[in-house]
């Protein structure tokens, strides 16, 4: 998991540093080209984006430099943790739900990933299976019973097996 999110970030770094020592000055040339800066919409559209590309590239690189510190061995295989999948009760509607922790830059909630960070993740976090946890969200308190639980190691495994 933490191999993929590097390898995607590693993948918009280079884009982003294509466009930023290519495409961006060919536009600034092109829009010099035209005169007046002060009331030239493409110069100005340029630059704009060209400090954007250096705002994100400096965010990427200091996301590639925390995943890259990232200590496997520090994560637990008896309870949850980063990648694991975890299946919960809720207590108040009987309803199981299924989660994959991730960090932030991985997350879809469509695939049921929720971020360590969030309320909901934290709350789970170190927790083993049988044990209850409160997670407070912005629409309120839920009560959750952890059922069932699968730790990166387990899925890394799985992958491999």
């Amino acid at each position: 998991m933490i191999a993929e999110v590097i390898k995607m970030l590693q993948a918009e770094v280079q884009t982003l540093t294509h466009e930023l020592t290519v495409t961006l000055p060919e536009a600034l040339e092109k829009a010099i080209a035209l005169g007046d800066l002060k009331e030239n919409g493409d110069y100005h559209a340029a630059l704009e984006r060209q400090q954007f590309v250096q705002g994100r590239l400096g965010h990427l690189t200091q996301r590639l430099t925390k995943l890259s510190q990232i200590d496997m061995s520090k994560i637990p295989t008896d309870r949850v943790g980063l990648g694991s999948r975890v299946v919960v009760r809720d207590m108040a509607t009987k309803e199981d739900e299924t989660f994959e922790l991730v960090i932030a830059d991985a997350m879809d909630l469509d695939l049921g990933q929720i971020s360590v960070a969030s309320p909901l993740g934290s709350c789970l976090i170190n927790k083993k299976v049988g044990q209850t946890t409160e997670a407070r969200l912005p629409m309120g308190t839920r009560k959750f019973k952890i059922l069932k639980l699968q730790t990166l190691h387990d899925l890394a495994g799985d992958e491999l097996g």
